[in-house]
């Protein structure tokens, strides 16, 4: 088990995705992003199933600096209630685990 994480969350446009991405990236909060899209999404939300249209952004970090991607993820979204969601890395080689550990330390 490696200590990094990817993190997930969605935009409704690409220029959005860009945005958060840019910034988690320019202050250390996260090594890399992708943005994928668009991506049809269908989900439930205020009490009714709805689908849509979305761009789907992955971050790669530390546990340790999530909590701090996180704050940032949820204080610039343009949404009020994003999903913000990180899922372990469980194996990855070695100089791409180092490559986040490293990208990601505070300065």
């Amino acid at each position: 088990m490696t200590d990094c994480v990817q993190v997930s969350t969605a935009t409704a446009t690409r220029d959005e995705a860009l945005t958060l991405a840019s910034g988690a990236v320019q202050q250390r909060l996260a090594a890399g992003a992708q943005m994928v899209g668009p991506v049809v999404t269908v989900f439930w939300h205020l009490g009714e199933q709805g689908t849509g249209e979305e761009w789907q952004l992955l971050l790669k970090t530390t546990r340790d600096r999530y909590p701090e991607l996180e704050a940032y993820l949820l204080n610039n979204h343009p949404w009020d209630s994003p999903e913000v969601c990180a899922v372990p890395i469980v194996l990855g080689a070695d100089r791409c685990i180092e490559w986040v550990q490293k990208s990601v330390e505070p300065s």
